[in-house]
């Protein structure tokens, strides 16, 4: 029989010592997306022209940072709990890492003759209030995405998929913009201008996410026929503060 197409049900726990052949990967481009998503265009306020509505200012950054939202769902959804929560704590310090080699670089001194030192202290310098509040809400969003998937698998049987994606999506997402805005922004913006732009970015996320369910179905049926399983989380110890699997 074809490894590739006979996928096994299995319990979480029986996964130990078995090899997985994409979990690498999986949690590689995981901490890629992440980190991209928070230097590449994340302070950077976008506008488009829709039409019958007129301009829509969002964060650039937003096209993009959902996708490890996904990714978290399809690492979830096939290996578990436990290796999801993993590759959470993988990217949580893989972004402090990155904004402290951001911080290190931009605050050396630049030689003499050098003058790109603003543009580099605009593109990657980093507010310390912004960046905390930043790793924290991905930190407990990523946490309840993957808690919320994973008990959602059992109480469906792992049937209606969708369900999963985009019940987990509302609350990760809900639990992030819950703490990134108000830690980020209350008391530098308008009380009223804090609350808008939260319900504005949590519902454009969830949007975007909900949009991409048939690429999450793909890409899920593509891991559980690669590797051959599907994992449910029958006895695994859901607390956040671990990394061992």
């Amino acid at each position: 029989m074809n490894k590739e197409t006979a996928i096994t049900p299995i319990d979480a726990e029986a996964l130990h010592g078995r090899p997985l052949r994409y979990y690498d990967f999986a949690m590689a481009a995981f901490a890629v997306i992440l980190i991209c998503s928070n230097l590449i265009g994340a302070a950077k306020p976008a506008q488009v022209e829709l039409p019958f509505y007129g301009p829509l200012v969002f964060g650039a950054g937003i096209l993009f940072f959902p996708l490890s939202y996904v990714l978290g769902d399809v690492l979830t959804e096939v290996y578990g709990f436990a290796r999801a929560r993993r590759v959470v704590w993988v990217g949580f310090g893989a972004s402090i890492f990155a904004a402290a080699m951001s911080w290190f670089v931009v605050t050396l001194p630049p030689a003499p003759g050098y003058e790109g030192q603003a543009a580099l202290a605009t593109v990657f310098g980093q507010v310390p209030r912004i960046f905390f509040a930043s790793i924290l809400a991905f930190w407990a969003g990523e946490m309840a995405n993957a808690f919320v998937m994973a008990r959602m698998k059992l109480l469906t049987g792992g049937k209606h998929l969708w369900t999963r994606t985009i019940g987990s999506t509302v609350v990760g997402q809900g639990v992030d913009s819950l703490i990134f805005y108000p830690l980020a922004f209350w008391g530098v913006w308008e009380n009223s201008l804090v609350f808008q732009v939260l319900l504005t970015n949590y519902a454009l996320k969830v949007a975007w996410e909900a949009a991409l369910t048939p690429v999450t179905y793909r890409v899920v049926g593509w891991f559980k026929r690669a590797e051959g399983l599907d994992v449910f989380d029958t006895r695994t110890d859901f607390t956040p503060f671990k990394t061992r699997i």
